[in-house]
């Protein structure tokens, strides 16, 4: 029986993922920390971006609000809704412009071109952009006047988008919201938040909000969009020690941005469209794999059509997560997995579009977190042009390279932070070898046997598995060893 390597360091456990982080991204080739170039490029910020142009409007008066996580400092998105005197509504999404402070070919695009994205660890977050902006000066934080890129969408009383216009304006955030604190009180579970009861008019307002963005939701099903329930858990710490791994919940506030930002990516890939240029789009390719999900549901007593079909695959994927929500992570995995990755191409303007076959659109790109995601940034270059009348600030075949990077580096930085997944998960089990779990199989090849347990939530491998053990058995474990550098752990099957 193998034994538990302890960890050796004085660190802190929080101190000692960080270390694991960086070392992960160094060897992957991301860049953790920014040059003295940036450093001193900084000293030029004094204040955010002012709007000297007489094309931005001044939205500041309107009831602004953003939801997000509870420890989230760089906001790129703030939302509003107006009732129409038809029935409809309309829903206006603030975008930051990051693009008045961030420059081509700056010492912080450079940086934030090599990592293309935040790379986010429960010990550390990694931002694409320095914090003194991402944070501060390019955040449209609460009570400060703030440039933006503002999507203006109008929607029927049956949440049909009726038509859009994008525009640059100067918004004020009236009220910082957390997404688990917002969706208590719309679920009638926990009390109204003070950042809405202490802002007049404010309650009514999400509550439109929330009512929209759930027809949206229905709509998006019935249209085939995919449900799934991806096993993705966060470390919480207490004085920098992991105090529990717990599964983050989709819930009703998180519905209501996705439900929006979906809506806005739709229109900015349009907009792009309708202006004739290229621009870059973020898809999700019909499946090669089809017959191989349509075998996975065959499986299960349930037949697909034999040409990728999202809404047939939807029906099937919320049928099972109705009858057996215990394995429907698994299953989500497997479907996804099949499906491909994401990645970003180039498009010609109406051209043929590739669309997203999970959201089940056909117009699609990243255009909502330009704080966070170099892509949203590009994007948001590529729209002010076309509103300020001047050249793209890319060619297409730059834009071709730059979504080839962006692709890879993308994968790259998630693939970071799954390995400090592990690498928590370890020390957090770390001084609970010998200990038993019920889990699941969770996935198993030619050579290894996956198990989930449930209690905290958490995967290893099965050592010495038994040879009749399939993905979905429920399985009684020991466990025998953890390496927390690596982010291995290892169980027994006991029963």
């Amino acid at each position: 029986m193998k034994i538990s390597l302890k960890n050796q360091h004085t660190q802190n456990q929080r101190e000692e993922l960080d270390r694991i982080a960086v070392g992960v991204m160094i060897i992957r080739g991301l860049e953790p920390d920014f040059s003295s170039k940036v450093v001193e490029q900084l000293k030029e910020f004094t204040g955010p971006a002012r709007d000297t142009d007489t094309l931005y409007r001044d939205l500041s008066d309107l009831l602004w609000c953003s939801i997000d996580n509870d420890d989230s400092r760089d906001l790129d998105q703030i939302t509003v809704t107006e009732p129409m005197p038809d029935g409809g509504i309309k829903l206006y999404v603030a975008i930051a412009d990051v693009d008045a402070l961030v420059k081509i070919d700056s010492p912080v695009d450079d940086h934030a071109f090599i990592n293309t994205r935040s790379v986010y660890t429960s010990a550390r977050i990694f931002p694409m952009l320095p914090t003194k902006l991402s944070n501060d000066l390019t955040s449209l934080n609460p009570n400060e006047d703030r440039l933006a890129m503002v999507c203006e969408m109008h929607f029927s009383k049956h949440a049909e988008m009726l038509s859009s216009s994008i525009y640059m304006a100067k918004v004020r955030n009236q009220s910082q919201l957390s997404y688990d604190a917002v969706s208590a009180w719309l679920e009638d579970k926990g009390p109204i938040p003070d950042g809405v009861k202490r802002i007049s008019g404010l309650e009514s307002q999400l509550r439109a909000q929330d009512e929209l963005a759930q027809k949206l939701r229905v709509l998006r099903h019935e249209k085939g969009s995919l449900e799934f329930d991806i096993f993705q858990p966060r470390a919480s710490f207490v004085n920098d020690e992991i105090a529990e791994i717990s599964q983050q919940a989709h819930n009703r506030a998180r519905q209501l941005i996705e439900e929006f930002m979906i809506a806005t990516n739709g229109c900015t890939s349009r907009f792009l469209a309708e202006a004739g240029i290229f621009s870059m789009r973020r898809v999700v390719r019909s499946p090669e794999r089809w017959l191989r999900i349509v075998q996975v549901a065959a499986d299960r007593g349930y037949k697909l059509p034999k040409e990728p079909d999202s809404q047939a695959l939807e029906v099937f994927l919320a049928k099972e997560h109705r009858s057996d929500p215990v394995r429907f992570p698994d299953l989500s995995l497997v479907i996804v997995k099949l499906m491909g990755s994401g990645e970003y191409i180039v498009e010609r303007p109406k051209g043929h579009a590739v669309g997203h076959f999970g959201l089940a659109v056909s117009d699609y790109m990243h255009s909502t977190a330009p704080n966070r995601r170099y892509p949203d940034l590009i994007t948001l270059r590529l729209i002010k042009s076309v509103l300020f009348g001047q050249k793209p600030p890319y060619s297409t075949e730059e834009l071709k390279a730059l979504a080839l990077h962006c692709t890879i580096q993308e994968d790259i930085s998630k693939r970071v932070e799954r390995q400090v997944r592990k690498s928590e998960a370890a020390l957090l089990l770390s001084s609970r070898i010998g200990q038993y779990f019920d889990g699941i199989v969770s996935g198993a090849n030619e050579k290894d046997t996956w198990v989930r347990i449930f209690n905290p939530p958490v995967e290893g491998k099965l050592v010495h598995s038994p040879k009749d053990l399939t993905v979905g058995h429920l399985v009684r474990v020991k466990l025998i060893y953890t390496h927390v550098e690596r982010g291995f752990i290892d169980f027994v099957v006991t029963g």
